[in-house]
């Protein structure tokens, strides 16, 4: 997919957004999913589509992938995907779940909250292990866990659209 993230990446940067995560699945459907927003984490529906007519031709040229696929451009969304250093460094104090690429201490998933983030590792405080360093290179994917704190957190940095009041007299 690296052929594909050389393509799609300048142009998804050149249009002020900032790429999470690129995954192809196969199988009878096969589908290319691009997870992008902007720089402050807000994402909508028409920037979506933006997205995906820019990258729809850029692939179309291009043609990195053999066979036909389905293109799902989307945001990352409250439960989203953890795959940037800075993720983690953004939702620190929030509850994350791992799957871990190797066994550590015996297990291969764990659940906690992210409390610190260094260079390599993302520290995680878990009922189940008490606080755990994690290597970068260990975590196989990571994702949020919606919860109360996570809901306010949202809420607050990208508050709803609200009409403006001048124009409900």
């Amino acid at each position: 997919m690296s052929k594909v993230e050389d393509i799609i990446s300048p142009a998804i940067e050149a249009m002020g957004f900032e790429l999470v995560r690129l995954r192809f699945t196969g199988g009878d459907r096969a589908t290319l999913q691009i997870m992008a927003e902007r720089p402050d984490g807000r994402m909508s529906v028409d920037d979506c589509a933006e997205i995906s007519r820019t990258i729809s031709v850029l692939l179309d040229v291009e043609d990195p992938i053999d066979g036909e696929y389905m293109l799902e451009v989307s945001s990352p969304g409250i439960d989203r995907p953890l795959t940037r250093h800075k993720d983690f460094e953004r939702f620190a104090g929030h509850l994350a779940k791992f799957k871990l690429a190797r066994p550590i201490d015996g297990r291969r998933k764990l659940s906690g909250i992210i409390t610190q983030v260094s260079a390599d590792t993302v520290t995680v405080e878990s009922d189940e292990v008490g606080q755990m360093a994690i290597a970068f290179g260990d975590i196989a994917e990571a994702q949020l866990v919606i919860t109360d704190a996570l809901i306010r957190d949202s809420l607050k940095n990208n508050p709803p659209d609200t009409p403006d009041e001048t124009k409900l007299h």
